[in-house]
Order: C-alpha cells, then structure tokens, then sequence
C-alpha cells in the first residue's frame, strides 16, 4: 500500500500542499484469522499510517477480529501470523492493542485478571493486547479524526 489519498487530495492536487498533514485515527478490526485477506489489509493500513507518521491512537479487535488476539493459534507455514505481526507492530510503535472484553470473554479469550475472576485454569491473551469495553472505542473515536473499519 503506497500511499493514501484523502478527501483533500482530490480538491488540490498533490504537489500544492504546502506540508503533511498528520492525521489521528482510530482502527476497528472485525475480520478473523480465517478472513486473512481482509485481516491483512487491516495490519497493512495501520502500518502505513504509522509508516506516513499518522497517529492511531488505538486499534480495536471486535467481532471475529477478537481471535487475531489468542496466543493459542497455531498457523499452517503458508499463512502470515497475524497475531505475531500486530505484536510486533504494537512493539515498534506503542501501539495500543484494544480487545472487547464482552466477545473475547464469549469466545474464551481471557486475561491474568478474569482467568482469576472466572477460575479458570489458563490465560490465553497474547502479549500487547489489552482486554477493554466499548467504552474505550467510543472515547477513542470522538478524539480521533478518522475511524476506519475492516471487515464485518
């Protein structure tokens, strides 16, 4: 994905810009791992926002998007990591990785925190992502300019 067009870049051209304009967004992942062609988009977006120096001040796994945050998938050889791969990116650019707490839980996706709530006896959450609320989205999205959603 070179680069992006924006709403903007259509009312003047390119070259009459007189600088970047750095934009925040928010991005909402509701494609799974087997949905790995929209899910990639979605990775591939977000970092080259990051790449452009865009802000993204949350990514938000929702729907199926919630499985991208198990530690537990294994993936065939021929197929990309996607956890391994937003893991990384979070890593390079403190990006903050929210999960719904309300699917993850129905899906049997779980922290430290409600393993011990729920007593069960393993935690599967992959390192960098945080369990969170909707709340958390809808804050994001009112201080963001941009909210960018794959899959559905």
């Amino acid at each position: 994905m070179a680069g992006f067009l924006y709403m903007s870049d259509l009312i003047k051209p390119p070259a009459l810009h007189s600088s970047h304009t750095s934009l925040t967004y928010t991005v909402i992942v509701r494609c799974g791992p087997h949905q790995q062609g929209q899910s990639l988009s979605a990775f591939e977006f977000t970092k080259e926002l990051l790449v452009q120096g865009h802000q993204v001040l949350r990514v938000f796994f929702y729907q199926q998007g919630v499985h991208l945050s198990s530690s537990l998938r294994v993936m065939p050889q021929d197929e990309l990591d996607l956890t391994a791969l937003w893991q990384q990116l979070s890593l390079d650019y403190d990006l903050e990785l929210g999960v719904c707490i309300a699917v993850a839980l129905q899906s049997g996706i779980v922290d430290q925190q409600e393993c011990r709530r729920y007593e069960l006896s393993a935690v599967n959450l992959a390192p960098q992502f945080t369990l969170m609320g909707l709340g958390q989205l809808a804050s994001a999205s009112v201080e963001s300019d941009r909210l960018v959603s794959f899959g559905g």
